[in-house]
């Protein structure tokens, strides 16, 4: 398993995370650890993540882009949870390769600089607003980059439209994975 390749520190603060799962909505241990190797496998330099919470996926991430020498963007509205989750990225040694902005994420992606580019995106945000949230990344994703999206099963009425959006696009691949929650997984391909 892969967390037994982390530190003491950051194995205790994920158990402990993992405690307060559905009070701070976060991704599944199973989840978590299938996105870790997806952005090790693909060589992810570049991550955003829409939807911090209390920082339990950012830790995943930012230890997974510490192998790829990578960076994360990670976008929360709520100061009480975005501060938690820096004060935890502080505590499992990825601080330093996170840039967390506070505030409205579809604000926030809309005025990202043109040249800003992604090769790995996480959504775990506003359900509602995931085809926007997609429309808003999309232009910054790299060819052969993935764009991945929580609780696709666990709220489909909420997300149908971007599933219907994405599924028809001739630029992305797409799969939903059965994993707690539902992921939905797309590669953009052109």
């Amino acid at each position: 398993m892969i967390i037994e390749t982390f530190d003491n520190t950051t194995q205790e603060i994920l158990k402990e995370l993992e405690k307060t799962q559905k009070e701070f909505w976060n991704i599944s241990r199973v989840t978590a650890e299938f996105l870790y190797n997806m952005i090790v496998d693909s060589k992810s330099k570049s991550v955003i993540e829409v939807g911090t919470s209390n920082g339990y996926s950012g830790i995943w991430l930012g230890k997974a882009l510490k192998q790829t020498g990578g960076k994360l963007t990670t976008i929360e509205f709520y100061d009480k949870r975005l501060d938690v989750a820096k004060e935890n990225f502080e505590k499992c040694g990825v601080a330093d390769i996170i840039e967390t902005r506070k505030g409205d994420a579809a604000t926030i992606l809309e005025y990202l600089p043109e040249d800003f580019k992604v090769d790995f995106a996480f959504i775990d945000a506003n359900k509602a607003q995931y085809i926007k949230f997609f429309h808003l990344i999309e232009p910054h994703l790299n060819i052969g980059g993935y764009i991945a999206c929580d609780n696709v099963i666990s709220h489909a009425s909420k997300v149908q439209t971007f599933l219907d959006d994405i599924n028809a696009n001739p630029n992305y691949e797409n799969v939903v994975l059965p994993l707690p929650a539902g992921l939905s997984l797309a590669k953009k391909l052109r």
